[in-house]
């Protein structure tokens, strides 16, 4: 049971880290160059959401199978 419950975690945080990555996305055609958006992506606490999240997620999942 609580295999899914790092999985539901894992699927919010990724879910959460994704959109605010594609949202920053928005300041590519403002002006900024792809070097500065990874940089700023770097900066970003919230975008560290999706990696962990696609952690949990495989964790989880490998944890089901045993």
């Amino acid at each position: 049971m609580w295999q899914w419950m790092i999985f539901l975690t894992g699927f919010g945080f990724a879910v959460a880290g994704g959109t605010i990555t594609i949202t920053y996305l928005n300041l590519v055609p403002a002006g900024l160059t792809w070097v500065e958006f990874f940089l700023l992506l770097q900066t970003r606490v919230e975008c560290y959401f999706f990696p962990l999240g696609l952690l949990l997620i495989t964790v989880a999942l490998i944890l089901m199978n045993e």
